[in-house]
């Protein structure tokens, strides 16, 4: 065995051949700048459905973005075979910077967070005024990962035809969310759909709700060539729906500019993610109270600075109210 003093001449080293014959691995990653835009549509089990100009082009994630992953909604660069055309795969490059993520865990014990959806623009809250009941718990955690999130929430009552809206409203009218209020007969005449339809032109829409609440039916309705299989009979003894979206997937909505993107029925929202100096964002009267608040403030408790702000007039206080249940339904349980 050849040994090497101190002073070794280069030279005079030999290195092994490539027997196989490929390039040699380097750390420089490829810049793809011939790659083409697309968005992700949908995800399942690794291939990822993404839209390119008009074609809809199968892919999946190339390796050198580790762990990475790109979700609905994503703005994503693609290279490869992108004729969509069957038995084609592309392969995704680039994931752009997100404009808005919704995010959420499995419960408030769980540390690891789940991106929902990225880049939509509302996150329309769907809830049935009965049959189903209505759960203002989750309702809360839904508009909270739309505060935190970076999306504007819209709330869509469905079957008024069982039980009059008021009393729901009445919780959430200091939030100045927008609301639309449908029946069954509405919905099969199209009158709410058109109404609906209004919330969401020209916007990126991601849909939420519990099972058995009529979020599919109302997405068949506002995308009538995309028909998904609706929700079936509600159980009597659990008052729950049975699941019949299993991924999000984003649809163009039909009749105007945008795009509707229905997700899975959700049993839970954690919220473990969620800080609250970020949810104060979404109260701009309120926001400017916080300055005299001390370090790491929950905004309820003794020192919180957003009493003496309300009490001396600069908000209302049925907006601190609303803002302090809001975050307090990141410590209770949706069915509280």
């Amino acid at each position: 065995m050849r040994r090497y003093g101190k002073h070794t001449d280069e030279d005079d080293i030999r290195s092994r051949p490539n027997r196989r014959g490929n390039r040699p691995r380097t750390h420089i990653r490829p810049k793809h700048e011939d790659a083409a835009e697309g968005m992700v549509l949908t995800v399942d089990r690794g291939r990822l459905t993404c839209l390119v100009d008009d074609r809809v082009v199968t892919a999946m994630k190339a390796r050198e973005l580790g762990r990475k992953a790109a979700v609905v909604g994503d703005r994503v660069a693609l290279v490869g075979d992108l004729s969509g055309k069957k038995d084609t795969l592309a392969r995704i490059v680039r994931i752009a910077e997100r404009s808005s993520v919704l995010r959420r865990t499995a419960d408030d014990d769980d540390p690891y967070e789940r991106v929902v959806v990225a880049n939509a623009d509302q996150l329309a809250v769907v809830t049935a005024l009965a049959d189903p009941e209505p759960r203002p718990r989750l309702i809360d955690r839904c508009l909270v990962a739309a505060f935190d999130g970076g999306l504007e929430p819209l709330l869509i009552l469905t079957k008024s035809d069982l039980a009059p809206p008021d009393k729901l409203l009445e919780l959430y009218g200091d939030l100045d969310i927008p609301y639309v209020v449908t029946s069954r007969a509405e919905l099969e005449s199209g009158e709410a759909v058109e109404r609906v339809r209004e919330q969401l032109d020209g916007r990126i829409t991601a849909f939420v709700g519990h099972s058995g609440v009529g979020k599919t039916t109302l997405v068949n309705a506002l995308v009538p060539e995309e028909r998904r299989r609706t929700t079936g009979h509600v159980n009597a003894v659990t008052g729950r729906g049975r699941h019949t979206t299993t991924s999000a997937l984003a649809l163009p909505l039909a009749g105007a500019a945008g795009w509707v993107i229905d997700t899975p029925g959700v049993r839970s929202f954690g919220l473990a993610h969620v800080d609250p100096s970020r949810v104060i964002h979404a109260f701009p009267d309120l926001e400017p109270g916080t300055e005299g608040c001390p370090r790491a403030c929950s905004h309820d408790e003794p020192d919180c600075a957003l009493d003496d702000w309300v009490a001396e007039g600069h908000a209302d206080p049925a907006r601190l109210y609303s803002l302090r249940r809001l975050l307090a339904s990141r410590e209770r349980g949706e069915g509280d």
